[in-house]
Formats: structure tokens, C-alpha cells, sequence
């Protein structure tokens, strides 16, 4: 929970959402190299980023489109507007990830970015 409270997106939900944010999302070791999430494939869980460093990219641009560090966050596009996979993501060094599924995503994140609008 303590990593979670770091991401500042999260830093809007209170103490209690987030402990139950954090009881079920899932931790990941991520091998340098190692793809994430591939452009075009169905999403189906939103990611934050607790250690390393992972690539953006999407097919058939040269090299990244930008470098997601500790405290970013991706996959909400493909699951809040309910469409494919709109980049790839790809450590670049081993790297830490924490993930929650849909369900879990529409009850505790999405209405963090409805907040925005």
C-alpha cells in the first residue's frame, strides 16, 4: 500500500479505498526486455509502475514514444473506453509492476479520471 500511495494518481483515494485497492491488485516482477502489454491486444488490467523502467511504443514508429518510470501508470486507456491495446509497453530494465483487473479497475480507479472531466 505504501508504494500505491506514491502514484499520484492514487493519492486522491482515501486510506481505506486504497487498502482495499491494494489487497487486490498483483504484484509482478517484469525481466528487462520483456513485454508488458502488446499494441492491439484486448485490455483487460491497468498497471502501475513500483520499480525500473518500461518503453511505449507503438508499431512501426523508431524507438520509444516515452519512458515510464516508478509512479506511472498505463493500460486505463484500453479499459476506460473499452478498446484494444493502444501502445506496447516493454521494460527496459527489470522492473516492478502492480496490476488489478477490470472489475477492480471500474470500482476504485475509473472514477478517478471521471473527476477530470
Amino acid at each position: 500500500m505504501t508504494e500505491l500511495s506514491q502514484i499520484g494518481l492514487l493519492q486522491e483515494l482515501p486510506g481505506e479505498r486504497l487498502t482495499k485497492l491494494a489487497q487486490k491488485m498483483k504484484r509482478a516482477e517484469v525481466a528487462a526486455g520483456s513485454p508488458v502489454v502488446l499494441q492491439d491486444e484486448e485490455g483487460d488490467h491497468f498497471y502501475v509502475v513500483l520499480r525500473g523502467l518500461l518503453a511505449v511504443s507503438n508499431k512501426g514508429a523508431l524507438g520509444p514514444r516515452r519512458v515510464l518510470r516508478p509512479g506511472d501508470y498505463f493500460g486505463e486507456v484500453a479499459l476506460a473506453m473499452n478498446v484494444p491495446r493502444t501502445a506496447s509497453v516493454t521494460a527496459l530494465t527489470p522492473t516492478t509492476v502492480a496490476s488489478c483487473d477490470r472489475q477492480t479497475f471500474d470500482q476504485f480507479v475509473r472514477p478517478l479520471f471521471a473527476d477530470d472531466e
